[in-house]
């Protein structure tokens, strides 16, 4: 089996100097390796494909076969890195807590200890500031609005 720490050696330094940064990687008892990205300014098909032919340069078929599947994190993706919440500022997120509570609103400000969102006002209620620290987000995702 392909080792998890060489394909994330791999991955690092072919990200190294660059705007984009590994988010996911999962190996497979069958050595399908999946490698999910990101970047700050957001990432490409052809970033993807530059980063999967630079992992299989590295790696040899005739020793271990092997699958590889380079993606960007996905728009419907949980958030999983203060990087990733950064680069979100100024976003809708919908944050669900390890207590189960749900808030919906712009995220105003993502620190290395947790977030601020700002929820939008209805009649019924008033728009108000909430701050979750990482450790109480069970998940967070960007709002896609159509």
């Amino acid at each position: 089996m392909i080792e998890k720490i060489k394909i994330l050696e791999l991955v690092n330094n072919a990200l190294e100097g660059s705007d984009k940064f590994l988010v996911n990687l999962k190996i497979t008892p069958d050595n399908r390796i999946y490698v999910d990205i990101d970047g700050d300014n957001g990432v490409t098909i052809d970033d993807c494909i530059e980063l999967s032919r630079a992992i299989e340069s590295q790696l040899d078929r005739d020793v271990e076969d092997f699958a590889l599947d380079v993606s960007s994190a996905g728009a419907d993706q949980p958030l999983k890195l203060i990087r990733q919440y950064r680069k979100n500022v100024g976003r809708d997120l919908e944050v669900v807590t390890v207590d189960g509570e749900r808030a919906d609103g712009t995220l105003e400000d993502a620190s290395d200890e947790g977030i601020v969102i700002r929820t939008t006002g209805t009649k019924k209620k008033p728009a108000e500031t909430l701050r979750f620290a990482y450790r109480d987000i069970k998940s967070a995702r960007v709002a896609i609005k159509f």
